[in-house]
């Protein structure tokens, strides 16, 4: 048994008027994501136009962007925030009339989710340097693997595909906003969402985690909550190369086979099929410590069987780490997306688009965040998201700086 001091919650210690946040004033969405990545992805998704239209695809996409970046603005106000800078510049031929609601509305589903999706696929990546202050515990990258529910507009089509929460017992025909289940993983030192996955609020996390275990890699240290663990998940995780630190529920028995000397323990899990243990266990070392102020034991299980690589100590204060998740829901939903979030889109593919472009605006606020850390050697944690936010939406009009055409693939014709 460990015992440690009252861990805080990561995130907890920020700088009080830290002003390193400054240096991502630079175009945030056509820096992170060059209209020619654009146009690529559109081709690959099949949505190039195949006439002009007000809205063609590229600009709807950095639409899609704005109106999350500018989460509350109507559609109207967010294309006149987005394109105002153009005209001024005389960077357009024509003139351009803010479409209308309605105009907005039908080309966001002619576009659809699969560009986004695929810019998602294409950008997010974890960004953290070697150097990057927090972001590593000896050899390993931290990761966390969690997932969140978003509310989504009360309208026929959300609730047949993604449905309600559970009625609270006390009758109500309809409980709340129907809502879409996202399960993600981050870089804990950054805050960089790298995957995620979605799905009707009937599906379980551990159904979504499957789909965002290929982007483990050799070299990182996952770190997950008690409601992910299942032998089999963690079969699947641990064959991706990562190593895995997760908490498991007080019910798993964990029997001892040997006694380390830093209080940890190598025992065996097995999946709940075979309650007589007629087949071979997977080895995991455990680790059971307490936290000063808080009642009963919490309980670690690793891939990390040797106690000399990562000490239980280290480990038990490690998992706190696992709470920056929490912090890069904060920003998402609270910060970029505005107090009591409720996604604007009345449509299910609309709902997974418009989750897809704030996951990608909050990568790249985030990205800049990291780049502005490693000039001024700090750790990205003490740069304010908040005040990059405002940063980043200040700049929005002068980083406009691409034409609304979408430019031909190589190789290809102007599509008539």
């Amino acid at each position: 048994m460990v015992v440690v001091g009252g861990v805080p919650r990561a995130g907890q210690l920020k700088s009080s008027g830290e002003r390193l946040s400054d240096r991502v004033a630079v175009g945030v969405l056509t820096q992170a994501f060059p209209p020619g990545l654009v146009d690529e992805v559109l081709a690959e998704t099949g949505r190039v136009q195949q006439r002009n239209r007000l809205l063609p695809a590229r600009l709807v996409v950095y639409f899609v962007l704005a109106m999350c970046l500018f989460s509350g603005q109507s559609y109207e106000e967010v294309a006149r925030l987005l394109t105002a800078g153009l005209q001024g510049a005389r960077r357009w031929r024509a003139s351009w009339v803010v479409p209308s609601t309605a105009a907005i509305w039908k080309a966001r589903s002619r576009l659809g989710v699969a560009p986004l999706r695929q810019l998602f696929a294409r950008v997010c990546r974890p960004v953290a340097a070697p150097d990057t202050q927090g972001a590593f515990y000896h050899r390993w990258r931290l990761t966390a693997i969690d997932g969140t529910t978003f509310d989504l507009p009360d309208t026929k089509a959300n609730v047949e595909a993604f449905g309600r929460p559970p009625r609270s017992g006390r009758g109500e025909q309809n409980v709340g906003y129907p809502q879409i289940r996202m399960v993600g993983l981050v870089e804990c030192g950054t805050h960089a969402v790298f995957d995620a996955a979605m799905g009707a609020l009937r599906t379980g996390e551990q159904t979504l985690a499957r789909a965002v275990l290929s982007s483990l890699r050799t070299g990182m240290l996952l770190l997950a909550d008690r409601g992910f663990y299942s032998v089999d998940l963690w079969c699947k995780a641990a064959a991706t190369g990562a190593d895995l630190l997760w908490r498991v529920r007080k019910d798993v028995v964990l029997p001892v086979v040997e006694q380390l000397r830093d209080g940890s323990y190598l025992t065996e899990i097995f999946d709940r099929s075979d309650i007589h243990h007629t087949r071979r266990g997977v080895p995991v070392r455990a680790v059971e410590y307490t936290i000063a102020g808080h009642e009963g034991v919490y309980r670690l299980i690793t891939t990390i069987l040797d106690p000399d690589e990562a000490p239980a100590a280290e480990l038990a204060e490690l998992y706190a780490q696992r709470w920056e998740f929490e912090s890069t829901l904060d920003e998402i939903k609270t910060h970029l997306g505005g107090s009591h979030l409720v996604l604007r889109s009345q449509h299910p593919d609309g709902a997974e688009q418009e989750l897809y472009g704030f996951l990608l605006v909050h990568h790249a606020i985030r990205h800049l965040m990291h780049r502005a850390a490693l000039q001024g050697d700090h750790d990205p944690d003490r740069i304010s998201f908040t005040r990059s936010l405002r940063v980043a939406r200040r700049q929005v009009t002068d980083q406009a700086a691409f034409s609304p055409r979408q430019t031909r693939p190589r190789g290809q014709s102007h599509p008539r």
